[in-house]
């Protein structure tokens, strides 16, 4: 019943996260594109220009001001809460997923953290992001946004490299996630609220409003909204092991950023040309580039030992390593020929390491108190159950080794290997 609650409690803060999230990104996309694409051709007085826009069967005429109103409106739309029921939920989720079980799924097999080290580790680093980024942008460098959006760049994948040395692959990306989240809020809680309270305030006390206040917020929004697609690729990266599996996940993580920022760079500035256009192109050979850079290394046909000229023996696991009482089958004799050279190892024995160190979650009623039913709906009851899923298995737990989750069961290298072996003959189970 625990698993079962914790999967619904996980289900529902992941829902109001992605609400909240679309609202927020979605009001962001949209002020952007609307500051974009005013039309600044003599103005009116005291305006920055206007838009006219058709939506939903009615037309809209919006106007912006160079600073504000003569005289504040009744009724003035704020947009904040989406920011802060994003970062609130998704800190939520968090704690639920990442910090109520940190061995499980936090970090790495074999880390020199402890869970409640692990967990003060991702803690500080959402503070620590916010409060360098926001230095760095109060310093001489906020002048030099091009140099300024380097270093950040710089120091956030940095913080990718040190995650990915003790934390999971998922661990590792979501808390990158999650600094760049801190910053976004912190901008909206810090920097952009402040101001637009500054604005309304002078104008309600018939004072000249201070225009360098509005100028940061506007600096503040602009990096909050390129800073939206790198999270967004971070927020699904969970469902591609071949992304933050891999052992050089955090250079993949940059390599998606950058081309995630040419592209918002393109959308934010095709309003005046089309002179970025290029940067769509280029997203998606970098895209085809990093498939294949990332592709599952070429697999031995089986692991092999030499016993004799012409003849070939497979090396059998022991047999603490097939579990449930299985026995190691017994070696050939090294004189005996050779049936087939290509011929893989049993599904017997395939079967028995599956049994042991993954069916205990992937199961239709799974033994492991983690679960109340099978993670994705992923069964590994029968063999054809096995076999239909080879192509998950062989990215999971062969190439990437994200598999089991912490390495709870303790799948050993040879195991690996052996799973490695009988898939590259084709997933053979009779």
């Amino acid at each position: 019943m625990e698993a079962h609650l914790l999967e619904w409690l996980n289900l529902s803060v992941r829902w109001v996260h992605m609400i909240t999230g679309v609202a927020w990104i979605g009001a962001s996309f949209y002020f952007v594109w609307l500051e974009n694409n005013l039309n600044r051709v003599n103005p009116k007085s005291g305006l920055a220009g206007d838009l006219w826009a058709i939506h939903g069967g009615g037309i809209y005429h919006l106007e912006k001001y160079k600073l504000a109103p003569p005289t504040m409106p009744d009724n003035l739309h704020w947009f904040k809460w989406e920011a802060y029921f994003t970062w609130m939920s998704g800190i939520a989720l968090l704690c639920v997923v990442f910090y109520s079980n940190p061995t499980l799924y936090l970090l790495a097999p074999g880390s020199s953290l402890t869970g409640p080290e692990g967990v003060a580790l991702g803690i500080a680093s959402l503070f620590v992001g916010w409060f360098v980024y926001s230095f760095l942008c109060d310093s001489a460098l906020g002048k030099r946004p091009a140099l300024l959006g380097f270093i950040l760049f710089v120091l956030i994948i940095g913080a990718a490299y040190g995650f990915s040395k003790v934390f999971s692959g998922r661990g590792a990306y979501l808390h990158v996630g999650a600094i760049i989240g801190t910053i976004m809020v912190g901008n909206v809680f810090r920097i952009i609220m402040p101001a637009q309270r500054a604005l309304v305030a002078a104008i309600a006390e018939n004072r000249t409003p201070d225009p360098a206040l509005p100028a940061k917020g506007l600096l503040r929004s602009r990096h909050n909204n390129y800073f939206t697609l790198p999270v967004l690729f971070i927020m699904i990266s969970n469902h591609f092991p071949s992304t933050y599996g891999s052992q050089y996940n955090w250079l993949i993580l940059a390599g998606i950023a950058v081309l995630a920022v040419l592209v918002r760079h393109y959308f934010n500035t095709r309003h005046d040309s089309h002179k970025f256009a290029w940067t769509l192109p280029v997203a998606a050979v970098g895209m085809i580039c990093l498939a294949y850079v990332t592709g599952p290394a070429q697999m031995p046909s089986a692991p092999e030992v030499a016993k004799a000229p012409g003849t070939i023996e497979y090396q059998p696991l022991p047999e603490t390593a097939l579990g449930g009482g299985a026995k190691p089958a017994a070696p050939k004799p090294a004189e005996a020929p050779v049936q087939a050279a290509n011929a893989g190892p049993g599904f017997d024995k395939v079967h028995s390491v599956i049994q042991e160190r993954c069916a205990v979650c992937h199961s239709a009623k799974p033994t492991s108190p983690l679960f109340s039913a099978a993670p994705a709906g992923v069964m590994f009851d029968t063999p054809e159950q096995i076999r239909q899923n080879a192509a998950r298995i062989q990215a999971q737990a062969v190439t990437s080794q994200i598999m089991p989750l912490g390495n709870i069961t303790q799948m050993t290298q040879q195991e690996r290997d052996l799973i490695g072996a009988w898939i590259v003959q084709g997933a053979p189970t009779n």
